[in-house]
């Protein structure tokens, strides 16, 4: 008898890799959603779309019953996942995407609780699924995502395997982190500056990993915790490489010490990416490997040309759609172009609200820097 998943809030970047991984397995793959995503081409004649509103938790619970594997991709809160109480014994494997950011610090703090360099969470590398996580009864991601998890595990027989993901990146994506490389490259950019020299370390996650645990859990149903991010850990030069390397794009790379950041009295924000933290965050897959005999399906470098590619392909069609002013003018099959409007932000508005991101494409801060 054929399998079947249920894919909750699976419209977005983790939903619709695991859903290929999952057809290409022979699964009957229901994605439910609330809202009206559109799916890839590739995936419209082979999975089946449910209308369903999570906070609706008899509903939930009805969809969720009897499947053989259901993924929850969004799911916040405790409360978001009081409806699996009920299915103990009534579905074959339950997935919950949790994060890494509920690993607490050594100095008590969390990341998004953190302003500051002096601040930001200390960890022992690398982090296992062992290192304390935040327990604060308080708002914010890490703290709902946290108790989550405790509710999730509480639940005498229930079969769940929480994923702790880093920053993603995948088709479908709306963080874009990339783009910081990307349109330097579209826009011809030779030099670029790195603060930390290029060396931090902030552990990214794949969608085609991710899925790939997704579709091992289904298969070894059990009550655990499990990182997933990609190995090894990138750098941030690396990361910068990969996707010159992807668009065929060559340039310099500048690698500051955070000190240097400030000379000339000049904003250290000026070189700062988004994989600037000022201590390393990098997650142990050993259990992974233990636990559901995970094999890396590939490196950052060699899973992220997808991601960059989509990224190219819905910047450029946002821009399309504006009769204004566009960031820049693709060509998605050179990889070239020039600009510097404003179509990007319209395109990803929660990355382009980021305080930080008003000082990724100051090019004349960054060569003033260079030069100075």
């Amino acid at each position: 008898m054929q399998k079947r998943a249920l894919l909750v809030g699976g419209g977005g970047q983790i939903g619709v890799a695991t859903a290929r991984v999952l057809v290409r397995a022979g699964f009957s793959v229901t994605i439910a959603q609330r809202g009206t995503r559109v799916l890839p081409a590739d995936l419209i004649d082979h999975v089946r779309m449910l209308p369903l509103d999570r906070v609706d938790a008899d509903a939930l619970t009805a969809a969720a019953r009897g499947n053989d594997l259901v993924l929850d991709c969004i799911a916040f809160g405790p409360a978001d996942v009081a409806a699996y109480a009920p299915l103990v014994g009534e579905l074959g494997s339950l997935v919950v995407i949790s994060t890494a950011s509920v690993y607490l610090g050594s100095n008590g703090t969390w990341m998004d609780l953190a302003t500051s360099d002096d601040d930001f969470p200390i960890f022992t590398q690398p982090i296992t699924e062992q290192h304390a996580t935040v327990s604060a009864d308080v708002e914010g991601y890490a703290p709902q995502k946290a108790a989550m998890e405790r509710v999730l595990l509480a639940i005498d027989g229930l079969p769940v395997t929480i994923l702790r993901p880093g920053a993603i990146h995948g088709p479908e994506s709306p963080a874009l982190r990339e783009w910081f490389f990307i349109k330097r490259a579209l826009d011809g950019r030779q030099r670029v500056a790195l603060t930390d020299r290029g060396e931090s370390r902030f552990a990214t996650s794949a969608t085609v990993m991710i899925a790939e645990l997704v579709r091992l859990a289904a298969d070894n149903a059990g009550q655990r915790v499990l990182n997933a991010v990609d190995e090894p850990a990138a750098t941030a030069l690396e990361i910068g490489q990969a996707v010159f390397a992807h668009l065929g794009h060559e340039a310099e790379f500048d690698l500051l010490a955070r000190a240097e950041n400030d000379r000339n009295g000049r904003d250290s924000a000026t070189v700062k990416h988004p994989w600037a933290v000022p201590s390393p965050v990098e997650l142990s897959m050993r259990a992974a490997g233990e636990q559901l005999g995970y094999v890396p399906v590939g490196s950052h470098r060699s899973t992220i040309g997808p991601a960059i590619d989509w990224m190219l392909g819905a910047v450029a069609n946002a821009g399309a759609s504006k009769e204004t002013d566009t960031d820049t003018d693709i060509d998605t099959e050179t990889g070239t172009g020039t600009g510097t409007g404003t179509g990007w932000r319209e395109r990803f508005s929660t990355l382009a609200s980021r305080s930080d991101a008003d000082h990724w494409f100051d090019y004349e801060a960054e060569d003033a820097l260079l030069d100075g």
